[in-house]
């Protein structure tokens, strides 16, 4: 174990060339986050070529950001073990080890289980990307590197369907993890040649009870909802994954509350404005990710176009995704949240209904409408919900709520994409005479219920946020 007498702790004026030493951080979390949405154009793909059905195949989505919202909780009391190049070095070499793992994967089972490796990396990396960058530019210089930091975050799942389509389309699928692999290696370089240590470490005591309830809770909550699409919801597999869910939850939500230095700080939503704002945060990124986990397949598989046209049509959401995610927090310091996310919701919700009712005889610039809509609406409600709820809090809070934002749209991303799985599964079988690519839209269109459903409780929760003048 190393400590500061061996790792020199860097203050910022040592640190000549920061953004260098961004660039490793910045580099795995777009490949991290590349890869949260990358793979939805590729399981049609992935479903021939290993035989697999969506509710296995599912688990390549839900696993990863399972995995994700693990590990991210972890990542301060780590950097307090660590140095700060032990982790990220780590966490680089251990998401291109899993990209290579399931690159070369000759069963889906393997597939998997580079996929949940990738899992951990991305987990590491993410939170760590912030802290280092608040530690490493001096506060007149934050601005635009929390900017940069932001960009990469909303661009890279925004542009990873169409990237994926393009790859498949010219390549194979192990391409996707190769280049991920390769991407990897790059900011492995740039890690070993300019990062520095810039956190001490203090080694403070681990509650083991709280990682294992973390765990065990989040683990069966996803597990039991994901088998919910092959089981049913009744079967007693899903009902023991989510009773136990629910029991250990409890007792780790109870726990967190009487710890003096807890993993996830839960007392921060004893405050209304936060837990508004987190909630949205959450229904906000539930529509995204099973919008974005359902319109490649039923393009692929209703419209029965190939999947290089798939990411095409992709890419205007993505780019208008980015673009209004880039400038909703500015609405925010003019006139709060209450107007933006209202809105917001909103349109996304007249974009899911249009996706309710586009046949599979559709018109691809009906579909990239829809689409754009839903993205022009699902980050303005983002950006200052988000805000609204972090400006709730002072301190150390800010640190703790948005460690449990962060940790809980994982969650709730792959909560959101297992249930999307379940009801498309429902519906293509209550629709199974009408032919193949008939009842995969009618399944994908059960699917969207569910994500109108959401932006539907979103705008209502929205309305009751309070006007900036009376904030």
């Amino acid at each position: 174990m190393e400590n500061n007498t061996r790792h020199k702790v860097y203050t910022q004026a040592e640190i000549k060339h920061p953004w260098l030493a961004m660039a490793s951080m910045l580099i795995g979390a777009f490949v991290g986050m590349l890869s949260e949405t990358s793979l939805n154009i590729a399981l049609p793909t992935l479903g021939k070529v290993f035989g697999v059905e969506a509710s296995s195949l599912q688990w390549l989505v839900t696993g990863y950001m399972l995995i994700i919202g693990i590990v991210l909780p972890f990542a301060s009391i780590i950097s307090k073990w660590f140095t700060t190049r032990q982790i990220i070095i780590f966490a680089l070499a251990d998401f291109a080890i899993g990209a290579l793992i399931s690159g070369f994967a000759s069963s889906f089972s393997i597939l998997l289980v580079g996929r949940l490796i990738q899992g951990i990396g991305t987990g590491l990396i993410l939170p760590l990307m912030f802290t280092v960058a608040m530690l490493i530019f001096p506060p007149q210089r934050l601005g635009a590197v929390m900017g940069v930091n932001a960009l990469v975050i909303m661009f890279a799942p925004a542009i990873g369907p169409t990237i994926t389509g393009i790859i498949l389309g010219a390549l194979s699928w192990r391409d996707i993890f190769y280049i991920f692999a390769l991407l990897l290696a790059i900011g492995l370089v740039f890690a070993v040649l300019f990062l520095k240590n810039v956190s001490p470490i203090t080694r403070p005591h681990v509650d083991v009870l709280s990682v294992l309830g973390s765990i065990i809770g989040f683990s069966s909550l996803v597990a039991g909802v994901s088998f919910a699409s092959k089981d049913g919801w009744v079967s007693p597999r899903v009902l023991s994954l989510l009773i136990l869910a629910i029991v250990v939850l409890t007792l780790y939500a109870r726990r967190q509350l009487t710890l003096a230095e807890p993993i996830l700080n839960l007392r921060v939503f004893a405050k209304p404005a936060f837990r508004t704002g987190a909630l949205l945060v959450m229904i906000d990124f539930g529509i995204i990710l099973s919008a974005m986990y359902l319109l490649p397949q039923f393009i692929q598989n209703a419209m029965l176009l190939p999947v290089a046209m798939t990411g095409i049509i992709m890419l205007p959401g993505g780019l208008v995704n980015a673009i209004v995610s880039a400038i909703s927090g500015r609405m925010y310091d003019n006139i709060g949240a209450k107007v933006p996310a209202c809105l917001g919701f909103g349109i996304a919700l007249i974009g899911a209904i249009m996706l309710i009712f586009a046949s599979a005889h559709a018109s691809i610039p009906y579909i990239i409408c829809a689409h754009v809509i839903m993205m022009i609406g699902c980050p303005l409600a983002m950006s200052p919900s988000q805000t609204h709820g972090l400006n709730a809090l002072q301190g150390p809070e800010s640190a703790d709520g948005s460690t449990i934002m962060n940790t809980l749209q994982q969650i709730v991303g792959a909560i959101a994409t297992a249930v999307a799985t379940s009801l498309l599964g429902a519906g293509q079988a209550a629709h199974h005479t009408a032919g193949h690519a008939a009842a995969f839209a009618s399944g994908v269109h059960y699917g969207f219920y569910f994500t109108v459903c959401l932006a539907i409780v979103g705008l209502l929760l929205a309305t009751t946020l309070k006007n900036k003048s009376n904030n």
